[in-house]
């Protein structure tokens, strides 16, 4: 049995029955909470919103409130989808030629603080969809922070990697550093200060966090180092209803993200030019598989480098991107025994936490939340204990897009911009029933993921435990055309190369994926064990 706020659960089945709740995450602690809330009468998204909040206290080197991130929503009453935009935005006063000077020194990383978006997204997506009371659903991160949890394996290995940059920060110092050294696995840490910002938000919702003493803290805290957050952002900042990007794909309708993320059109672009036939000709990881779907992946990057921004502020047609015609002329372009390059760019993208639920209603979450690199920008505000995001660094240079022939970026640094973003929630319905959800962590690892493990299920039949264990590849960018997972066959890599890739190994561990599905009348669910996650169905 799983005792969870005094709560006992029983042991989670492998393949629960129809018509069952599932969650999955990447922190333990998450999950169970998560399943705690659908047991006690609330909805897939007031196990959304306790996800969350507990992986902002338990895992914050991905998530917090101190971030912001997107919720897409199944509403099995209606067969709706509804998508929340709830990402930072650039402050007014944003130093827009700091980021052509990156890396910024450590005094300077409140540059790359966006205004958090976390509080006030997860509010209204409460608002809107839940069932139980909001300070219910905060409680379990509220106690969680106050009363102390567990460190987690993936919280214990980035600690002890990384801290002679996080000790610095006297807040992160005192919480998961006692005495100097990193807190280890199983080590029992309380983080009281986050734990009384939790209480007022319980109490006061939003406003608790984007007013009063709470806001100046974080102000403060950005401005000491050399950021230009302000009161009146703060109190100003508002989530944003978006229409997700939806097509249907052999039977089944995909909905996934539209900009300020770039993912759901890779995904989309990906699956548009490839039927599961011909994918099942190729073979399940085979070399012509893994190549051509790289291939795919490869174009659509170079699409994000040129065209995609803010909406608020980039004109996209995304319409013309996604043109059959565009799409059939780039996959005759396309060959089994050719490789094409792509300008050498980067995308720095690190942290985030993604997380899939359904209840035993059909709805359906898949969030992703993200304070953007390890610990964000690596500072807390002193008082409220909230770990500061550096989404900002998502904005793109000037000197990356030079190899596109452009003089400026799309996704440049302006007042109140939303950086683009490689965050890809996605659910698949099928005859009106939300029939898989997933959505991922690595920065621009994270749309590629997905693609993979969209059709490891759609077109190969695997369950999320299986999918999840198979070995992924990658389009860097940097150097090598694609990387492999560690353990990748012998056999694999020569064929690649035969093909013109240009294979390197993939090194970044900071990477997952979060699955639910429903399979023949079964509920599955997935965590990714590269961050050690945890899924459960009832």
């Amino acid at each position: 049995m799983l005792a969870v706020l005094g709560v006992l659960l029983p042991a989670p089945n492998a393949r629960a029955v129809a018509n069952a709740a599932a969650a999955a995450t990447e922190s333990p602690d998450a999950t169970r909470a998560a399943m705690l809330q659908m047991r006690l009468g609330g909805n897939a998204v007031d196990a959304a919103v306790t996800a969350a909040l507990v992986a902002g206290v338990t895992n914050p080197t991905s998530s917090g409130i101190g971030g912001g991130g997107f919720a897409l929503v199944w509403t099995a009453a209606d067969q709706k989808a509804f998508l929340l935009d709830f990402r930072e935005t650039a402050p007014q006063a944003v130093d827009a030629a700091a980021f052509d000077q990156r890396p910024l020194p450590a005094h300077r990383q409140g540059v790359l603080v966006g205004v958090p978006g976390e509080v006030r997204g997860l509010y209204e997506l409460h608002r809107k969809f839940g069932k139980r009371a909001w300070a219910d659903v905060v409680k379990p991160a509220q106690e969680a922070a106050t009363k102390g949890f567990q460190v987690a394996r993936h919280l214990a290995g980035s600690l002890a990697s990384a801290g002679d940059k996080l000790k610095v920060d006297p807040g992160l110092a005192s919480v998961f550093y006692p005495g100097g050294k990193a807190a280890l696995l199983g080590r029992r840490i309380t983080n009281p200060k986050l734990g009384n910002t939790l209480a007022l938000i319980a109490q006061q919702g939003p406003q608790a966090f984007y007013e009063g003493a709470v806001a100046a803290d974080l102000v403060e805290a950005t401005r000491a180092n050399g950021g230009a957050l302000t009161l009146s952002e703060l109190k100003a900042y508002q989530p944003l209803e978006r229409t997700p990007l939806s097509f249907e794909w052999e039977g089944k309708r995909i909905f996934t993200m539209p900009l300020p993320s770039a993912g759901g059109l890779m995904l989309a672009q990906t699956l548009a030019m490839f039927g599961s036939e011909e994918l099942k000709k190729y073979g399940y990881q085979s070399g012509a598989y893994q190549h051509m779907l790289a291939e795919a992946m490869r174009a659509a990057i170079a699409d994000r480098m040129r065209y995609l921004g803010d909406p608020a502020f980039q004109k996209v047609d995304f319409k013309a991107l996604l043109a059959p015609k565009r799409l059939a002329a780039r996959r005759r372009s396309m060959s089994l025994d050719r490789t094409h390059g792509m300008p050498r760019f980067g995308l720095e993208e690190h942290g985030t936490h993604h997380l899939t639920l359904l209840d035993k209603d059909g709805n359906m979450v898949a969030l992703t939340t993200t304070v953007n690199r390890l610990f964000g920008a690596k500072f807390t505000a002193p008082q409220s204990g909230v770990v500061l995001n550096d989404q900002l660094d998502d904005f793109t240079s000037a000197e990356d897009v030079k190899p596109f022939g452009l003089k400026q970026s799309p996704n440049r640094a302006r007042p109140g911009a939303r950086p683009l973003s490689s965050m890809t929630p996605t659910i698949v319905t099928y005859r009106g029933r939300a029939i898989l959800g997933l959505g991922g962590s690595g920065g621009s690892t994270i749309p590629t993921n997905v693609t993979q493990m969209l059709l490891a299920q759609l077109v190969f039949g695997r369950t999320p435990e299986q999918a999840l264990a198979d070995r992924r590849f990658y389009i860097p960018t940097k150097r090598a055309y694609i990387l492999l997972e560690q353990g990748s066959a012998k056999e694999l890599r020569e064929d690649l190369e035969w093909r013109g890739e240009i294979v390197g190994d993939m090194t970044y561990s900071g990477t997952a994926v979060q699955m639910v599905s429903v399979q023949d009348g079964r509920v599955l669910a997935g965590a990714d064990k590269r961050k050690h996650g945890l899924a459960l169905a009832y």
